[in-house]
């Protein structure tokens, strides 16, 4: 029996405070860009499954029980009510929150509070910048109050984190943009952006990643698909291999926020770097039972201190059940299956579950 009784969350957001429609729930379900097809439910995916796997008996119901009389019952108890029971179910004692989403999400304080357990916050990079150009008013000003920002940032957060990867490879430059590029790339941006808009100009986005490195604090690299940029724009293997050799040295670790099937790549590059680490949760969560095998995937290339869990749940906080129980069900059956077959004893098995379910986190993020 593999023993995780501490869990740390290295990579979440918060839920949402309003009670859901059947719709919306399913929207928050399953990363798609629209509904499901006419006749189909998004219940019906591997992370689905799992949901109704875990999280019924939670909230006083059978495992398996239809979507319809979940729902209800999750409306019978109330959001605050089943949020709470959810969260505290979990297993997770402390949750690294990304506060970086647009939405009614609660923050690292409410969820700490509703899950009975420890929580941090984590800065998203590129809306800090947003909020930035919109208090500054001109480039000069811009650019000193977004060095503020990050330092200031990387002074109370765990970890800074940046989805520039995902959506413009190029931002993902094996050297820092020059003075002259960033300055002529501030102008142009904060020209042509109304108030609220998404920063999305691969230079500048590359100067915050450079800035966020100097901060010295980790640093956390959404990559693989999930975006809405073309394939031709997100972070492939050559340009995130780049960067993180370019940082090789310079004392702020890198964790690579990599989704199936993009997970081996993360975990080479973990395997390959002293100072990057693979995240298992999106890989895991999305792939439901056959979470064991991507697991084993990742164990095949990355060092075991090198494996970060995460539910990478947001929105829902039956995402982060799901995301807890698949990761020691699946480290269960993994670590458990190389005991039985005698090529790992016990005590390394317990020790490694260990390390890839609390200790490299709290080594990593510096939490005590």
């Amino acid at each position: 029996m593999i023993e995780t009784p501490s869990l740390v969350d290295q990579h979440c957001h918060g839920v949402l405070r309003t009670e859901l429609g059947l719709g919306t729930f399913e929207a928050r379900l399953a990363r798609t860009e629209g509904p499901p097809a006419p006749g189909t439910t998004l219940f019906d995916t591997q992370t689905g499954f799992a949901l109704r796997r875990w999280c019924p008996p939670l909230l006083g119901l059978e495992p398996h029980c239809p979507p319809a009389r979940y729902l209800a019952r999750r409306r019978e108890l109330g959001v605050l009510e089943a949020g709470r029971r959810l969260l505290r179910g979990s297993g997770i004692t402390t949750y690294l929150v990304d506060t970086g989403l647009r939405g009614d999400l609660t923050g690292p304080g409410e969820m700490a509070a509703a899950g009975g357990a420890a929580a941090h916050e984590i800065v998203r990079l590129e809306p800090l910048a947003e909020q930035v150009a919109d208090t500054s008013g001109t480039v000069a000003s811009f650019l000193a109050n977004l060095a503020e920002a990050v330092h200031g940032a990387a002074a109370h957060a765990v970890a800074l984190t940046s989805v520039a990867g995902l959506r413009h490879g190029a931002a993902l430059a094996p050297r820092p943009p020059g003075p002259g590029e960033v300055r002529g790339a501030a102008g142009r941006w904060l020209a042509g952006r109304r108030a609220g808009g998404e920063l999305n100009d691969p230079v500048l986005l590359g100067h915050l990643l450079w800035t966020a490195v100097a901060s010295g604090r980790p640093l956390q690299l959404h990559g693989g698909t999930g975006g809405p940029a073309s394939g031709a724009d997100r972070a492939g293997p050559a340009s995130l291999t780049e960067f993180a050799r370019a940082t090789a040295g310079l004392g702020t670790d890198l964790v690579l926020l990599h989704g199936c099937p993009h997970h081996r790549h993360a975990a080479h590059l973990a395997g390959l770097f002293p100072h990057v680490y693979a995240d298992s949760g999106a890989a895991l969560v999305r792939t439901g039972a056959r979470a064991a095998a991507v697991l084993a995937e990742i164990l095949e290339l990355a060092p075991f201190g090198k494996v970060l869990f995460s539910s990478g749940a947001h929105g829902l906080p039956e995402l982060h059940v799901v995301g807890a129980h698949l990761f020691r069900e699946a480290l269960e059956r993994v670590l458990g299956g190389w005991v039985a077959e005698g090529a790992w004893s016990p005590a390394d098995a317990q020790r490694v579950a260990a390390m890839v379910a609390a200790e490299n986190a709290i080594r990593v993020y510096g939490l005590g």
